[in-house]
């Protein structure tokens, strides 16, 4: 649920009444004020502090003020004049406590001198129906009652009276305090989303509120473009930039909130986030702000909105916003607690919610969810069945929650049933469109039928011959004829062709369902078809044989040979021919010799294999089969043995020379023929490689 920033726009614009009004409160044109003292009647001593008394009040030194009326009153404790003047210093000084206890302990002293300063410290202290009783019970309705007055009703969100309240006052008030009275006005007119003809947007606080407005009408472009402006009258203003960057921020969350409601959530939430990084004092601020945020991040960053939602319980927060935010703040806690898995904290949270809003869907909703997480349906449906039962006003989002827990379940026909007995939605197209489907679903076309029946019926009495009714007799006959229903679709067809006797579908549905009934009356029927001749459509039959949907697709004549000669092809149509790479060959390929017959075998297991030299790479392993070692395998190579013989003919033998001849096959290795008498040397050779394919 997303909140607006504070609608009510509270400015201060003079120093003295921000010191008294805070920042939570709107501006009090009449301020609190030191009584005037007769200083002939009083002693030398006494005179001499009452003095003291008028020139701190003067120099707004009010605790000084404090220490000469606590002399004073020692003197005479039930100085009237003097008892005023510490309740007033009390009050300037922000001690509103204090100042109620010395009303309170004087009251039949002070009489009815201080019903305003009574009044105004029991709003300060957020007693604001102990403040709306001592003004209603005052003698006299002073103007300073009735500024307070008006602030009162405010905060009680009784805006109508307190519109009345400051129309009566701007009308009957003449003074400097004009302006702030009509700021007051528009926050009042802001909070009632009530546009705002009649007053000027001459200051900021003015524009603000005329935007506040402008967003409850639902006029968001335009509400935009007046924020803009109210930061554009901002920077005019003679105020520090400690207020710009306070106000500023205001301006910006209710910038992005207009961002958020019309979809832009980016910018809504860079927005968002600037304002929390300013860190403004207006707790009220924050908390809308961070929930904002929260609705932006719903069941994701969680962890995000468990950080933001702590703002949300800051102290005083309770006092700056109004109930509804405060109650939709404390829903988004409740979905919160959902999407971080708290069930018991979900719980707990939305039954609290019901206890105090016991007629709002939301809290019973809240709860139904859990327990559709935890699969409990059935708890669920009970829960939504009690709620409907309880408030029947307000029971049709239930139901509809409810007859989509039936359809989780698989009960399709309890869903359908819910459905119908809701009667503010019972013959919307939608719903008769969901209930059709459905019955379809179980194959229960009487109840289908039925439902169109009554919604036919409902528009028949209420909107006859409108296109929601006639919408609905088509698509009846539509389903009784797709189901074979034609002699209960002859009446609907009846009844389309009556209001159109031109429309030639429904006339050929119409003699249809009548040949299977009254051939006669389909006979009859059919004299109203338009002729062949004045049914000339423009229509190209072979396109529509040759189109994509079509089902059947004329075969095209086969090419007789010799029929068509071939056409000369032009420069541009030639295609070019790729030309055939020729095939690699070997470096040392020689096309006299015959090739290798065994190149195609890999040279592990060609004859003539010798193995790696030693020394040059470790032997390695994984070769052979599983489990044996290096060392295993050299021992059983027959071949490194001394005693084995060749296992080819060496160079130069005649076995070697016969092999060769008899063969044509060029041997891989050559050696020198040694001479004689002397230690035989082996020529240095050059390592081959192998693979398949070597020659």
């Amino acid at each position: 649920m997303v909140l607006t920033s504070s609608n009510q726009l509270q400015r201060e614009c003079k120093e003295e009444e921000e010191e008294l009004t805070g920042s939570d409160c709107l501006p009090l044109p009449v301020n609190p004020r030191l009584p005037s003292v007769n200083m002939a009647s009083a002693g030398s001593a006494v005179a001499s502090l009452w003095t003291e008394v008028n020139r701190c009040g003067q120099n707004g030194d009010y605790t000084r003020a404090l220490k000469a009326l606590t002399k004073i009153l020692q003197d005479n404790r039930e100085d009237v004049t003097a008892l005023h003047c510490k309740i007033v210093c009390l009050v300037q000084n922000g001690s509103f406590k204090e100042a109620l206890n010395v009303m309170n302990t004087h009251s039949k002293v002070l009489g009815s001198e201080v019903v305003f300063e009574k009044a105004y410290c029991e709003y300060r202290l957020n007693r604001v129906e102990s403040s709306l009783k001592t003004i209603e019970g005052a003698a006299e309705q002073t103007d300073k009652l009735k500024e307070l007055y008006g602030q009162v009703l405010y905060r009680l969100e009784r805006y109508d009276e307190c519109k009345s309240v400051y129309t009566d006052l701007i009308r009957n008030s003449q003074d400097e305090y004009e302006e702030e009275r009509k700021t007051n006005l528009g926050a009042v007119v802001a909070a009632m989303s009530v546009l705002l003809l009649h007053l000027s947007s001459s200051t900021y606080e003015l524009c603000y509120n005329a935007a506040c407005s402008l967003i409850g009408q639902g006029q968001l472009t335009e509400a935009l473009n007046k924020l803009r402006q109210t930061a554009m009258c901002l920077c005019f203003q003679d105020v520090t930039e400690e207020d710009i960057e306070s106000e500023l921020a205001v301006i910006h969350s209710q910038m992005a909130y207009i961002m958020q409601l019309q979809g832009r959530t980016d910018e809504a939430l860079q927005l968002y986030n600037q304002v929390i990084k300013l860190k403004p004092s207006d707790v009220g601020l924050l908390a809308v702000t961070a929930n904002n945020i929260i609705t932006i991040n719903k069941d994701q960053n969680v962890f995000d909105s468990k950080k933001k939602v702590k703002l949300t319980n800051a102290e005083g927060v309770e006092y700056k916003l109004a109930k509804k935010q405060l109650q939709a703040i404390d829903f988004n806690k409740a979905l919160l607690a959902m999407y971080t898995n708290q069930a018991e904290q979900c719980r707990k949270l939305s039954s609290s919610l019901q206890s105090q809003n016991p007629r709002h869907p939301l809290p019973v909703l809240i709860q139904v969810a859990q327990l559709s997480r935890e699969k409990q349906h059935s708890r669920a449906v009970e829960l939504l069945q009690q709620f409907s039962d309880q408030n029947p006003d307000k029971a049709s989002g239930i139901k509809l929650t409810m007859a989509q827990l039936y359809l989780v379940q698989g009960h399709v026909t309890k869903a359908c049933d819910v459905l119908r007995s809701i009667e503010e939605f019972k013959h919307k197209s939608g719903m008769v469109s969901a209930l059709v489907t459905m019955y379809s679903h179980e194959e229960d076309i009487d109840s289908a039928i039925d439902v169109f029946k009554q919604a036919i019926e409902h528009y028949q009495s209420e909107q006859p011959g409108s296109a929601a009714h006639l919408a609905l007799v088509r698509e009846a006959a539509n389903f009784k004829l797709k189901y074979g229903r034609k002699k209960e679709a002859i009446s609907d067809l009846e009844q389309l062709w009556k209001q159109n006797t031109n429309d030639v579908h429904t006339l050929a549905q119409l003699i249809s369902a009548y040949s299977l009934v009254d051939t006669d009356k389909a006979k009859a029927l059919s004299r109203h078809l338009p002729s062949a001749d004045t049914m000339s459509f423009n229509v190209d039959v072979d396109e529509l044989e040759n189109s994509h949907g079509a089902t059947y697709v004329r075969k095209k004549a086969a090419k007789v040979v010799g029929e068509n000669l071939p056409k000369e092809q032009s420069h541009g149509e030639i295609k070019k021919k790729r030309k055939k790479k020729k095939g690699k060959l070997p470096k040392n390929y020689d096309p006299k010799a015959a090739p290798d017959p065994e190149r195609w075998l890999p040279m592990r297991e060609r004859s003539y294999y010798r193995g790696k030299k030693k020394g040059k790479k470790k032997e390695q392993i994984g070769k052979g089969t599983q489990g044996a070692t290096a060392g295993a395998t050299a021992e059983l190579d027959a071949s490194k043995t001394a005693s084995s013989p060749p296992t080819s003919p060496r160079p130069g033998s005649a076995a070697g020379s016969s092999t060769a001849a008899a063969g044509g096959v060029v041997p891989p290795r050559q050696q020198k023929p040694a001479a004689s008498g002397a230690t035989r040397k082996k020529a240095p050779q050059k390592k081959k490689k192998g693979g398949k394919g070597g020659w």
